[in-house]
């Protein structure tokens, strides 16, 4: 046979066709066809295209959050850290007046919020000379971590990082009158030392039921120098005003890049846009705002929130936040006082360029602006704000009393309690009353803490929070920030809508999974006028479900003042959605009970139960004595027996 080699100058290819003569015409005719077609692919078939390499073009890299604190720790030559774990934003002023202090004794620190760094880092804070990492952590809830700690709380479980060589301290914030007190406090402390951690000073426990402010003084008067001794370190000794911001005012900056009391995204009050949270409120519309009890110096308060477009969901048991307004009259007094343009545009630029926080609330604004929706000048000052104040009183005599009233003194605790505390003196009120002391605007806006939202159960299962708010018996009369602002959020025929900035936090209080077992019904008991469950609870008798048992138990001072949704609540239990309701009134009986309490047997005697502060534990307190009274009659009965080895 012939050989026919075939190239392609394109590939290397050899394709070799034998002939042979016995093949046939058509064999012939088909083999040249084949041939055919693959010379033809070979020659003219697409070849690829070969991209040349173009130099790369040097483009700015978007500047990315710091999360190392131990390289902003080492960049800015800080050697002490303060994290916060905080709710409301106390933990995390004790924080910040934690970390300027440090200066004061010779070294740097810096506050730093858990949630914005890799706290897995701890284990490298020994490479720092002299370092020291603080605690101060909030507990929130049922001995939960607040928001923003749930992330260290988290590693903390799961972790066994050596954190041999850490030094540490913790300052715990909570209330006594709570069963899980101080409980995120208690577990770091705790849990740092079960890593290697080395605590240098006594866990601290602030108590919000006494006095946090005074607890966190004393506290901090102690440890200071436990912090110098244990480092061998000497305080400079200088008593000097530390500030974290600088003023700029602003002359000609364009309105639409101004802030009017927005939280975060500038004008998202005008472009509103999901998901909103605590940075992004939803303004929502007051369609009902009604008074609801029915006499009495309190204002109960039954609001209904439109929320239609907003895609919130919530289950009931979960709470909507409310951003309040502080009172337009204080407003406007404080400006008058301090001689002051509320209209002013300013930013208040932090020193220290590498921290997170740029401002201490958002910037630029009007003085007016900071002073309505980011400031609380309602509430009394804490002492840290008096001792930097008491540098602008010309009369020596102020600037004692404002320096022995921040101090750790028993007779300077005793006048901060008395001249401040029990005499209800916000920050206008002391202005007013010491005409010595006028501060710059913009210092008093530096301390001054942040309004916070205020939480609210929902009270159903719709769009109906029940708000309330009470007013302080004393001399001077401060009127409840949010409360006093919300009567005045009544909804109206002239096409201009009364809205509320809120938001849902998300709550671990709710019903029992299932609403019945298989078998029998599963009681269930509440001690406060929950209507989201009790609506609940009925929808699912609506739908033929059936439901276990559900108790009420209903306190209050007056049967003709403040029994809230009496009508409802009773013809709740006539329909059978509430199967018992038992009501017990304080003030309308001799033997005075804020709270009526079951017994096994369902015939609930009155139990005294003290002040409303101490309510749930002693609620649950008293559950355990019948408990105990209960198995114990067991035992009597021979019902309840043991049969114990060891």
């Amino acid at each position: 046979a012939d050989s026919i080699t075939v190239r392609s100058e394109n590939s290397s290819v050899n394709i070799n066709i034998y002939l042979f003569s016995l093949l046939s015409n058509l064999d012939i005719f088909l083999f040249s066809l084949i041939a055919g077609v693959i010379i033809y692919w070979l020659m003219f078939r697409k070849k690829p295209v070969t991209i040349p390499d173009f130099p790369k073009l040097e483009t700015q890299a978007p500047t990315a959050r710091e999360t190392s604190f131990i390289e902003k720790m080492k960049k800015t030559g800080k050697n002490i850290v303060v994290f916060y774990g905080s709710q409301t934003g106390t933990a995390e002023e004790f924080a910040n007046r934690l970390s300027k202090d440090a200066q004061r004794y010779g070294m740097k620190g810096m506050a730093a919020d858990p949630e914005e760094y890799d706290m897995s880092e701890l284990t490298r804070l020994k490479e720092i000379s002299n370092s020291l990492a603080i605690f101060c952590m909030a507990t929130y809830g049922e001995g939960d971590p607040t928001d923003n700690a749930q992330d260290f709380y988290d590693w903390l479980q799961e972790s066994d990082a050596d954190l041999n060589g850490l030094h540490y301290t913790v300052f715990a914030l909570g209330n006594k009158t709570y069963e899980h007190y101080n409980a995120m406090g208690k577990y770091v402390d705790k849990r740092l030392s079960e890593l290697g951690g080395s605590r240098i000073f006594d866990l601290g426990m602030g108590d919000d039921d006494g006095n946090l402010e005074e607890d966190f003084v004393s506290w901090r008067e102690q440890f200071w120098p436990a912090v110098c001794e244990h480092f061998g370190v000497e305080a400079t000794g200088e008593e000097f005003s530390i500030r974290q911001y600088e003023l700029k005012v602003h002359e000609d900056l364009n309105m639409n890049k101004v802030y009017t009391g927005e939280l975060g995204r500038l004008k998202s009050f005008e472009n509103q846009k999901p998901p909103f949270d605590a940075k992004n409120p939803f303004l929502a519309p007051v369609t009902v705002n009604r008074k609801l009890n029915k006499g009495g110096d309190r204002h109960l308060m039954h609001l209904e929130l439109d929320i239609t477009g907003s895609k919130i969901r919530y289950e009931s048991g979960d709470h909507v936040a409310v951003y309040p307004t502080n009172d337009a009259a204080i407003v406007s007094r404080l400006g008058d006082v301090l001689g002051v343009d509320l209209d002013t545009v300013i930013s208040l630029n932090n020193l220290d360029e590498e921290s997170n926080k740029k401002h201490p609330f958002p910037c630029p604004t009007t003085y007016h602006t900071a002073l309505t929706h980011y400031l609380d000048v309602t509430n009394p000052p804490r002492t840290n704000v008096l001792y930097e104040l008491a540098q602008y009183a010309t009369d020596p005599k102020d600037q004692e009393n404002m320096r022995k009233m921040a101090s750790s003194s028993p007779e300077g605790k005793a006048q901060y309690q008395s001249w401040v505390l029990d005499s209800c003196r916000n920050i206008l009120a002391i202005l007013e009353d010491m005409p010595s002391l006028r501060p710059p605007i913009d210092h008093l806006c530096e301390l001054l803490p942040r309004l916070q939202a205020r939480y609210y159960s929902i009270a159903s299962s719709s769009k109906h929070p029940l708000l309330g708010g009470t007013r302080q018996k004393t001399g001077r009369v401060n009127k409840g920030v949010a409360t006093n602002w919300l009567k005045g959020r009544v909804p109206n025929d002239n096409g201009h809508k009364a809205t509320v900035p809120m938001y849902i936090r998300k709550s671990q209080f709710r019903l029992p999974f299932k609403a019945a077992t298989d078998n029998h019904d599963r009681p269930w008991h509440r001690n406060r006028p929950l209507h989201g469950f009790i609506q609940e609870r009925a929808w699912l008798r609506e739908k033929g479900k059936e439901v276990g048992e559900t108790v009420l138990y209903f306190g209050c001072r007056h049967r003709s003042e403040d029994f809230l949704y009496q009508e409802q609540l009773e013809a709740y239990e006539e329909t059978g959605v509430l199967t018992q309701l038992s009501v017990a009134f304080s003030r309308d009986q001799e033997l005075k009970a804020s709270h009526q309490m079951p017994s096994p047997n369902h015939c609930p005697p009155l139990c005294p139960l003290g002040y409303a502060r101490n309510m749930a534990r002693d609620v649950q307190t008293t559950f355990y004595e019948i408990a105990t009274d209960y198995i114990k009659k067991l035992m009597t009965k021979g019902r309840y027996s043991q049969d114990v080895w060891s």
